[in-house]
């Protein structure tokens, strides 16, 4: 069971080597890869020092798994030489996710469409995963007309190069700026580039990610994605309109029984989800829930996920867990 991890030195590259270790996967061989200005460094794993390696170094040890974190044109590029050599990539980027004959991911609702013909898997784009985890169960229950969300995203979402620009500004230091605006003390309501349509590429990831992964063309949805001066996690504001009424007593038992959910909803004692809940933590926290009285069949509730892990690295080890699990490899 060899691992290749690409973009070992990345923020999320560097999750994926954290979760590997604290899930114990089951890998007889770690590869880690990076940048040519990298090769040849070491990154430590399980207090082992390995070795960084190249593109081309890699693809010749035949890894089992690729695990890919190296932005979208260098997976375009790779992932189908490794596939070539049968490795099966799990490419965190947004190169595949939209492809008809790619698979797109989180294992809790739609593993079971990965076949063994599957060697290039899409990991789903961060605010995607945590949302979709707490609207799966309702729309199976309720049937989901629309959703309009507002999200409060983290300056990891970004990158290394983003929190140091924030990190800098707090400390009054001049450096590289990751936005074009100053973050901290600031938010920014763009994340990605604008499209024709007026939206966000970040935005139209929400919209068209949700309907492949819950496999469901009919919702309608909008986005708003902000960019916010913390980090530990994306917050989100979620309104989901119905065909059919609810029990706010049952919603809440539902996703309190949800794999990967965890309720924090009691006003009472001013308990509701914030990032510094989430901060280093695998599973998707929701809270503030409650009926919206504007409209019919209508909810509003508040999820909070850390973005680097099940945003992440945590669901593409995942991925790799289930292929391992039903014996796909």
């Amino acid at each position: 069971m060899k691992i290749a991890v690409v973009g070992a030195t990345g923020l999320v590259g560097s999750m994926m080597l954290k979760v590997l270790e604290e899930r114990n996967f089951p890998l007889s061989e770690l590869i880690p890869v990076a940048s040519e200005k990298s090769v040849g460094k070491e990154i430590s794993f399980k207090g082992k020092s390995y070795r960084i390696h190249s593109m081309m170094d890699a693809i010749a040890a035949k890894p089992t798994i690729a695990l890919f974190s190296a932005g979208g044109s260098t997976s375009l590029e790779w992932a189908p030489k490794f596939a070539e050599v049968g490795t099966f990539v799990i490419d965190n980027s947004s190169a595949w996710r939209m492809m008809a004959d790619k698979k797109l991911v989180v294992p809790e609702i739609n593993a079971d469409a990965i076949t063994k013909d599957d060697l290039i898997i899409a990991n789903p784009n961060c605010s995607t995963i945590q949302m979709v985890l707490v609207l799966n169960p309702l729309h199976l229950k309720y049937k989901i007309k629309r959703v309009v969300i507002s999200t409060y995203q983290s300056v990891t979402g970004t990158g290394v190069k983003a929190v140091q620009q924030m990190e800098n500004e707090r400390a009054g230091i001049s450096g590289e700026m990751a936005y074009k605006y100053r973050i901290d003390k600031n938010v920014i309501p763009q994340i990605d580039v604008f499209v024709d349509n007026g939206y966000t590429k970040e935005e139209m990831k929400m919209v068209n990610e949700t309907k492949k992964i819950m496999r469901d063309d009919s919702m309608a949805i909008t986005a708003t994605c902000v960019r916010i001066p913390t980090t530990g996690g994306h917050s989100e504001s979620i309104n989901i309109e119905f065909e059919n009424d609810f029990d706010l007593k049952e919603v809440r038992s539902m996703l309190a029984s949800t794999s990967g959910v965890v309720l924090k909803d009691d006003i009472a004692q001013f308990i509701y989800p914030m990032p510094l809940d989430a901060d280093g933590k695998d599973d998707v926290f929701v809270g503030r829930i409650r009926r919206d009285e504007s409209q019919p069949n209508t909810l509003n509730l508040w999820v909070v996920a850390d973005n680097l892990r099940k945003g992440a690295a945590t669901n593409a080890v995942q991925i790799a867990e289930y292929l391992v699990t039903n014996k796909l490899l």
